[in-house]
């Protein structure tokens, strides 16, 4: 049976292995060949120049001050220093939110422990209620609910702190939760002038016979929003065009690579052969090649650029729409426009780096569709995976191993062995598993058509959220429990099979510590290495890199992911909210990873990654939202365990818990998120009216004109800018509409026209 010395060895070495870890990267860090590596966002703000420099051959590879090595720690301070207001000026109020996350976990569960070590682990440690049973159990298990005798009145201990803990999260979710609405309103007020400030999308434009997509969108906002309609941009089916641009970049990304090798050796033009991979075929002259190339992609960029501007087929049923004002674009993008609620559609525009330009060509009748489709695909994903997750649970149980396979008995009761299997394997094991999980979930988002990489990684995240659930939680307990009491399972009558379930429950704690420890500790301590970006960072200089843009390249430092990080952590607040109660020895490994992902993730943030869009942190409400859903089943969970406990007094008084806690959940989506999905009017208006004060003669089109084109049609060399501003209509100037009827187009198009719509001969006609 497995022991509190059998944990202790696996927390040291996976205490072990975080220390080399960071011992590695405190070394690697000072390397001035690795500064790119760990300081890349200093890099992008132009803050920060290459050691390489003015420096001796040695030195240029390897830190000579040896005074630096002394302090290896350094860094941990030195990420706490900066205050979150300079923090989001630095970052953004995606990342400070984000790190909020961690705070949260300390806030909640650090109080949690102290008065469950105070209180309850005293109370199940008093029993000797495990010793006398043949159930398999751990050391740990003495110290967790488990030990209670049944129909005991110590039962009453854990229902008051089922009501305490329950308590104090809920107080501090709706602190934490007010905290963020006001610094997000704080950060929206606050910020210069953005173009989806004044933008919405508008989708499903309904087709007509006489005008054309933009026309059509040109007239129904002059019609409906006479006094703010600015101006527009549709949207184009721009795919084909996308991918003949891309391999123009990387042709010409060679041809600078090749005239480069020829100015420093002008004795011999290079060569290159055309066959697979430039390993076989006919050999031909390099820059030759590549200017020919080149010019055939031109002709054919042009060729499409035409066929995407003039092809109506090439227009979606969606036009980005600016207005003169905040508050126009408020009202326009928080309202139903017209008695028909399923076309004319509107809501607030990503942000420009926000766009997932592949996906706006998808036409939104297809959506529903599509959205099935991969809720079914999810469906079968989650529940085939149990398969695999149930193997592997196997391995976290060596009464289990021992049993199916007697004669590898003396190598596992090696006590090194046995505490590397259960306190390491079991959690690599998981991790392998899901490796390619979030690439897969994030195929399914882009496959499900979302607009932007928010909406994209915030789909990502919830499903992550619920696989881990069902796979990880739930499959974990599950299965592991099966294979763990199989033998007493077959040798027990039918009605106590449900106590022995009750009991198992908190036993996987055992497990769940190890998985900590693994995916926690030792995962923040290799997230912090970034071992991985430091080998492709140098095989990229040593045998791809070829221009400066190569190089800028092979620096990409990456975002936070928080379709991968953020259910992570959740899966952390799942467990500590769930084992609270049932096992309060848990929680210090999850207050250590809380803690220590803190100071991991400030470091990172302000070092390495680069944001690549700015939501305001509108991905809260689904923190808090899962947050209260652990909360919800660690209730659930704790009144069924209960139930096979025969605490027939306590189950009912819990069941008012979950109650509270959904009612206390729509308090808070009622108060405070409003603030995440639509912009207060007062505060458009306020905002509006100081820009016009200090900024009287600012000229809105001109900063709006481009912010919405697609990428490709933003090249300098073909002046595509000029080309594509053609599809933002100019200010004044209205012609007749193309309708035979004019009954829903009262107003004239300002195509080419003589009036403007804001003048008073259009508003007496």
């Amino acid at each position: 049976m497995a022991s509190l010395g059998d944990i202790g060895l696996s927390a040291a070495i996976n205490l072990l292995s975080a220390f080399v870890f960071l011992v590695a990267f405190a070394i690697l860090r000072i390397q001035p060949i690795n500064d790119r590596v760990y300081f890349p966002k200093w890099y992008m703000k132009g803050l920060r120049s290459s050691p390489l420099h003015a420096r001796a051959f040695v030195s240029k590879f390897v830190n000579l001050d040896f005074t630096s090595y002394v302090k290896f720690l350094n860094w941990m301070p030195a990420a706490l220093q900066m205050p979150e207001p300079e923090l989001i000026d630095h970052a953004g109020l995606d990342s400070a939110v984000y790190l909020r996350i961690y705070l949260l976990g300390l806030k909640i569960f650090a109080p949690i422990a102290f008065l469950a070590f105070s209180v309850m682990v005293p109370v199940n440690w008093t029993n000797n209620t495990l010793n006398r049973s043949n159930l398999t159990y751990s050391s740990i298990d003495k110290l967790s609910i488990s030990n209670i005798p049944l129909g005991s009145n110590r039962f009453w201990t854990h229902l008051v702190m089922a009501y305490v803990f329950t308590f104090w999260t809920c107080y501090i979710l709706k602190r934490e939760y007010q905290l963020v609405a006001t610094m997000r309103l704080h950060f929206l007020a606050s910020q210069r002038r953005r173009s989806d400030q004044f933008t919405v999308i508008v989708r499903n434009v309904p087709p007509d016979a006489d005008e054309s997509v933009s026309e059509l969108v040109e007239h129904f906002f002059l019609v409906n929003h006479p006094d703010h309609y600015l101006t527009h941009q549709v949207v184009y089916n721009a795919k084909k065009l996308s991918s003949l641009v891309a391999m123009k970049k990387k042709m010409q990304n060679w041809l600078d690579y090749y005239q480069l090798k020829h100015s420093r050796n002008q004795s011999a033009r290079p060569t290159k052969r055309t066959g697979f991979l430039g390993l076989c075929g006919s050999k031909v002259d390099a820059m030759d090649f590549y200017n020919t190339e080149i010019e055939k992609l031109s002709k054919e960029i042009e060729l499409e650029r035409d066929k995407v501007m003039q092809n109506p087929k090439s227009i979606m049923p969606a036009a980005f729409v600016s207005f003169r004002t905040r508050w126009g674009a408020a009202v326009c993008a928080q309202t139903q426009q017209t008695k028909n609620p399923t076309i004319w559609l509107t809501e607030w525009a990503p942000e420009p780096r926000d766009v997932y330009w592949d996906n706006m060509s998808i036409p939104y009748v297809s959506l529903t569709i599509r959205r099935l489709i991969i809720f079914v695909a999810f469906f079968f994903l989650t529940f085939f995976f149990m398969i695999p997750i149930a193997f592997v649970q196997s391995l976290a149980n060596i009464e289990g191993i021992e049993k199916a396979a007697p004669f590898l008995k003396p190598f596992i009761e090696i006590k090194f062995i046995k505490s590397l299997i259960q306190g390491f394997l079991p959690g690599i094991a998981l991790k392998l598993f899901l490796i390619f999980l979030p690439t897969i979930l994030m195929i399914m988002s882009k496959f499900e058509g979302f607009i932007s990489l928010s909406g994209l990684e915030r789909r990502a995240a919830t499903r992550y959220y619920i696989f881990q659930f069902i796979n990880v939680f739930l499959g974990s307990i599950i299965t592991g429990t099966a294979f763990q009491q199989l033998d007493k399972f077959i040798h027990q009558s039918a009605n106590e099979i449900p106590k022995t379930i009750g009991v198992s429950i908190p036993m996987k704690a055992t497990f769940f510590i190890t998985y900590i420890m693994v995916d926690g500790w030792a995962g923040c301590a290799g997230e912090i290495l970034r071992l991985k970006p430091l080998i492709f960072f140098h095989l990229k200089n040593f045998f791809l890199v070829k221009t400066d843009k190569d190089r800028e390249e092979a620096m990409d430092p990456g975002t936070i992911g928080f379709n991968t990080g953020e259910p992570q952590i959740q899966l952390y607040f799942l467990l500590g909210l769930v084992y609270a109660v049932v096992t309060p020895f848990l929680l210090p490994y999850i207050i250590v990873f809380f803690g220590f992902a803190y100071v991991v993730y400030r470091h990172q943030i302000i070092n390495v990654y680069n944001q690549e869009y700015e939501s305001a942190a509108a991905f809260w409400p689904d923190v808090h939202g899962r947050i209260i859903f652990a909360l919800v089943i660690s209730q659930l969970l704790l009144m069924g365990l209960m139930s096979t406990k025969e605490a027939a007094n306590s189950t009912p008084l819990l069941i008012a818990l979950p109650v509270l806690t959904i009612w206390f959940h729509i308090f808070c989506k009622g108060r405070y998120e409003p603030a995440f999905i639509r912009h207060p009017l007062q505060e458009a208006m306020m905002k509006d009216t100081l820009e016009r004060t200090r900024e009287p003669n600012f000229n809105l089109k001109e900063f709006l004109q481009n912010a919405y084109i697609h990428p490709v049609f933003k090249g300098d060399e073909d002046n595509d800018s000029e080309v594509m501003s053609e599809g933002w209509e100019q200010e004044p100037a209205v012609v007749q509409t193309k309708r035979q009827s004019k009954r829903s187009t009262p107003l004239p198009s300002k195509r080419s026209g003589s009036v403007s719509p804001s003048s008073p001969s259009l508003h007496e006609s």
